[in-house]
C-alpha cells in the first residue's frame, strides 16, 4: 500500500512541476511551408505528437487482431496451413507405428510437402509405401528426400538399405551399405546393418576384413562379438577352397591363406583348430593336418582335438600313437581319448592293445561309434557272435557313422 501512495505522490509531484514549467516557459513553435503556417506553442505540439504516437500503436495492435482473426479464419491462411501439416504428420506417425500403411502414406506424403523440415515424414511415408509393396513409390519418395534435404545423406541410405532388406533385395542393399561405409568409415549403425547383411548373405571373406572394425567401434557387446567372431572364421575356413579357383590357386593354399589371416588370438582356439585341421584332412594333406593337432594337444589337451587325431592317416602312425599314449598320463578317463589310442593301435597293426583301449572306453561311455570299431575288430579276429552284440548295440546306441578300414590281424 506504501508503495502506490509513494507512486500517487510521485505523479501529483510530477504534474505540478509540469504546469508550473508549463506556465513559466510555455515555448513557441512555428513550421512554415509554401504560405502554409503551424503555430502552437511548445507543450501542445508536444501533447500533440504523444497522441499521434499511442494512436499510431492502438491502429497497429487493431491491424494485428484482424490479421489474426482472418488466419484463423480463413482456410487457406498459412496458420491453417501449418496447423493441417502438424495434424497430417501426427495423425501419420500414429498410423505408422500401428500398421495402418495407406493412411500413414497419405497423410505423411501431405506432411512432406507442406513442412519446411519434411525428412522424418519422406522416410515413414517410404516405409509405409514399401509395406504395401508399392516399390516405385517407395523409392520416388526417398528421391523426393534426398532433393528436399541433401545433408541427410546417412539416415536417407539407412532406411533405403532397410527397405531392400526387407523386399529380399540383398545385393542393392549391399551396395547401398558398402557406399555408406565408404563415405562413413566409423558409422556404428552403418557398421552393425553391414555386419548384419554379410551374415544373410554368409560373405564370410568380407566379414573377417569387417571384424577389427566392429571390434574397435565396439559395435556389438564383447560376448557376442567373440561368438561372431568364431563363427565366422570357423565358417571361412569351412568354406575356403570350395569354390571356383583363379590361376595359380590351390584348395590347400586357400585354407592355410584364410588360417594365417586369423588373428594369433584366435588360432588357439579348439573349435577353430578342429575346423582347420577337418579341412586339411578333408584336402589330403594328412601330415600338416597332424602337426597342428599334435602342437595343439602338447600346449593344452581337448577332448575333441584328441578324438581328430585318431582320425589323421599321417605317414608317422607310430609318432602318433607315443604322443597319444603320452597324453593318457594325464587323462587316462577320458573315453575319446581311448578311442583315439584304439584306432591308432589298429593302424600300427597292435590288436591286442586296440581291443584293450577300446574296450576301456566302452566301459567309460557306451557310445555307437566305439561299438562299432570293436566290433569289427572283433569279426577280424574271428569272435563273431561278440561281435555281432556290439554291431546291434551300437545301432540301439546312434546310427554308425562312417568308419576308416581297420588293419588285418
Amino acid at each position: 500500500m506504501s508503495r502506490l501512495y509513494l507512486l500517487l505522490l510521485a505523479v501529483i509531484a510530477g504534474a505540478v512541476l509540469l504546469g508550473m514549467a508549463i506556465a513559466e516557459h510555455p515555448g513557441y513553435v512555428l513550421f512554415a511551408y509554401k504560405g502554409y503556417r503551424f503555430e502552437s506553442s511548445l507543450w501542445v505540439f508536444l501533447g500533440l505528437l504523444m497522441v499521434l504516437g499511442v494512436a499510431f500503436f492502438v491502429l497497429r495492435w487493431a491491424v494485428g487482431l484482424v490479421a489474426a482473426s482472418a488466419g484463423v479464419v480463413l482456410p487457406w491462411s498459412q496458420r491453417n496451413r501449418n496447423r493441417r501439416a502438424r495434424q497430417a504428420a501426427l495423425h501419420g506417425q500414429r498410423d505408422l507405428a500401428e500398421g495402418n500403411w495407406e493412411q500413414a502414406l497419405r497423410q505423411l506424403g501431405r506432411a512432406a510437402a507442406s513442412d519446411q523440415q519434411p525428412l522424418v515424414h519422406y522416410l515413414g511415408a517410404a516405409r509405409a509405401a514399401n509395406e504395401l509393396g508399392e516399390y516405385a513409390q517407395s523409392d520416388d519418395l526417398l528421391r523426393q528426400a534426398r532433393e528436399r534435404e541433401p545433408k541427410a545423406e546417412v539416415a536417407i541410405g539407412l532406411t533405403q538399405a532397410r527397405l531392400l532388406i526387407d523386399r529380399g533385395e540383398y545385393q542393392p542393399a549391399l551396395a547401398v551399405l558398402q557406399q555408406l561405409h565408404a563415405d562413413h568409415p566409423q558409422h556404428a549403425y552403418v557398421l552393425g546393418l553391414l555386419q548384419k547383411l554379410y551374415v544373410q548373405l554368409q560373405d564370410w571373406s568380407a566379414l573377417c576384413q569387417l571384424l577389427p572394425t566392429l571390434r574397435k567401434r565396439r559395435v556389438l557387446p564383447a560376448d557376442k562379438l567373440d561368438d561372431l567372431e568364431h563363427l565366422t572364421w570357423a565358417a571361412a575356413l569351412e568354406r575356403a577352397g570350395k569354390g571356383e579357383l583363379k590361376a595359380g590357386e590351390t584348395a590347400r593354399s586357400l585354407v592355410t591363406g584364410c588360417w594365417s589371416q586369423m588373428p594369433s588370438s584366435l588360432q588357439h582356439d579348439a573349435g577353430l583348430l578342429y575346423a582347420y585341421a577337418t579341412r586339411l584332412r578333408e584336402l589330403g594333406s594328412e601330415d600338416e593336418a597332424e602337426a597342428v593337432l599334435r602342437a595343439a594337444l602338447k600346449q593344452h589337451y581337448e577332448d575333441r582335438l584328441a578324438y581328430l587325431y585318431g582320425q589323421i592317416r599321417s605317414s608317422d602312425p607310430s609318432r602318433q600313437l607315443h604322443l597319444a599314449q603320452s597324453l593318457r598320463e594325464k587323462q587316462p578317463d577320458d573315453p575319446l581319448l581311448l578311442l583315439t589310442l584304439g584306432r591308432l593301435s589298429l593302424v600300427n597293426e597292435q590288436f591286442d592293445k586296440a581291443r584293450e583301449y577300446l574296450e576301456a572306453s566302452l566301459a567309460l561311455s557306451r557310445s555307437a561309434e566305439t561299438c562299432a570299431e570293436l566290433a569289427r575288430l572283433l569279426a577280424q579276429l574271428g569272435e563273431t557272435e561278440h561281435s555281432n552284440r556290439l554291431f546291434q548295440e551300437g545301432l540301439k546306441l546312434d546310427r554308425l557313422p562312417a568308419l576308416s578300414e581297420p588293419a588285418t590281424p
